[in-house]
């Protein structure tokens, strides 16, 4: 059995939709991204057996999949709306964090036994509205918050254990997402962007 970790990074949200994972879920799930990643390394197909457990997580949510190797960051890559049921995004962010991160040289084969998966369960994105843009500071809580900017060319996320990791405020957290967006650092406060709020429940191997 494997020895998942997990941490609850959780904003209040009335349109929340999501499914409970029990520690059996979140293995199940940990277990079908290192699977994915394993069959396009060997050029194999993912097991059938597990194909056919996994098809219980059919409701879409938002989900990302971090890839890390000895404490180092190897590829990072989800999707932000719910656009596909929880176990199919989760195949194709393993395989895109694995080999189409652009950051990363793709994963290699004597690599593999040495990472560690991640798996980021996003909460649908809730936009803040505010009427002067210093009001963004007191919505913005670190520990449950992650953060997405929209603007007219150009957008960022940050998940919620970055904020946590970095030790930010959210002053620098919205620095940061602006960063991540190609975007000037105080481009949160132009209305042209719009800024979005999100929950996660995270998990992963020990």
């Amino acid at each position: 059995m494997l020895n998942i970790t997990t941490t609850f990074l959780y904003a209040e949200n009335k349109y929340n939709i999501r499914m409970v994972l029990s520690q059996e879920d979140k293995e199940l799930l940990i277990e079908l991204a290192k699977e994915t990643i394993n069959s396009e390394i060997n050029n194999t197909s993912i097991k059938k057996e597990l194909l056919q457990q996994v098809q219980k997580f059919d409701i879409k949510q938002g989900v990302f999949v971090t890839i890390t190797k000895d404490g180092e960051l190897k590829g990072c890559i989800g999707h932000v709306l719910a656009i596909e049921p929880l176990w199919q995004a989760i195949i194709d962010c393993a395989k895109s964090a694995a080999f189409n991160d652009p950051r990363f040289p793709p994963l290699k084969r004597e690599e593999f036994p040495f990472i560690k998966i991640e798996i980021s369960v996003l909460s649908p994105l809730d936009r803040l509205k505010v009427e002067k843009p210093e009001e963004y500071l007191n919505k913005i809580e670190i520990g449950k918050h992650g953060l997405f900017i929209e603007g007219k060319s150009n957008s960022g996320l940050l998940l919620p254990q970055v904020f946590t990791e970095w030790k930010a405020d959210a002053l620098k957290a919205l620095q940061m997402t602006c960063q991540k967006a190609g975007i000037n650092v105080n481009a949160w406060k132009d209305f042209i962007n719009r800024i979005y709020v999100f929950s996660a429940e995270i998990f992963s191997e020990k």
